[in-house]
């Protein structure tokens, strides 16, 4: 099987054939698919903050990007909104397989997929790939915040689906460097939420990135995730 260089507007992505082949590329689009998308029969829809991180996605497993404004309360506090662009990759049945006309990404439906929208995470094909799928997800539904108080970097992963955060909790306890976090908890909008300890975030946030600008996947939320660990080193006494 052979890898394929794709266009994601100013970057080269470098893609397998099948998009559920082991390889960085994958792992890094199903794990945003996991975060911030669902699967359905018919199609796979991906949310993204920007432009530019849907389309590494499109570059990726093919679809339509559209853009849209939404209102919607903060998942960890409901009581605030925030209003902001969102664009959408939309990948219907067919989507890319010109050849083969059966169902979605050439397979039946959602069959198959690492994905399924119940809770269903089958991500064993990307074990090698962990880095890229870690960051797919935290692209997908992680926060990063600068706490101003105590000059420290907050990391945190927030979805509805408690299954979800389990596994990426496994993830991150497998991954070769020490990143302690908290327990699951509960957010006031239903879902759930952990947050990796703050002495750990600088290490764990460095590892995520490291040579993603080789590979070219990463999403812009990086520069926001390096721009606070910059703030936290330079306010240290």
């Amino acid at each position: 099987m052979s890898d394929v260089v794709a266009d994601g507007r100013d970057r080269e992505i470098e893609v397998p054939a099948d998009p559920l082949a082991g390889h960085p590329a994958t792992a890094y689009f199903w794990g945003h698919v996991a975060g911030s998308g669902e699967v359905s029969s018919t199609g796979i829809g991906v949310v993204t903050g920007d432009e530019e991180s849907a389309q590494v996605l499109a570059a990726i497993a093919g679809g339509d990007v559209e853009q849209e404004t939404t209102t919607r309360e903060y998942a960890r506090d409901t009581s605030i909104t925030r209003t902001e662009d969102e664009y959408t990759l939309s990948i219907g049945a067919n989507e890319g397989e010109d050849d083969d006309p059966a169902g979605l990404l050439g397979r039946g439906g959602g069959i198959g997929l690492p994905v399924d929208g119940r809770g269903n995470y089958r991500f064993g094909a990307f074990a090698e790939y962990d880095r890229e799928l870690l960051r797919g997800l935290f692209e997908g539904c992680g926060t990063i915040c600068f706490k101003s108080s105590s000059g420290t970097v907050g990391i945190s992963f927030v979805h509805d689906d408690r299954d979800l955060l389990e596994l990426v909790q496994e993830l991150i306890a497998d991954c070769p460097i020490s990143a302690p976090m908290g327990d699951l908890s509960e957010t006031s909008s239903g879902g759930s939420w952990f947050g990796i300890d703050d002495d750990a975030a600088p290490e764990f946030g460095t590892w995520l990135y490291e040579n993603c600008e080789e590979t070219g996947l990463f999403a812009p939320s990086r520069r926001k995730l390096e721009r606070s660990l910059e703030r936290a080193e330079s306010d240290d006494p």
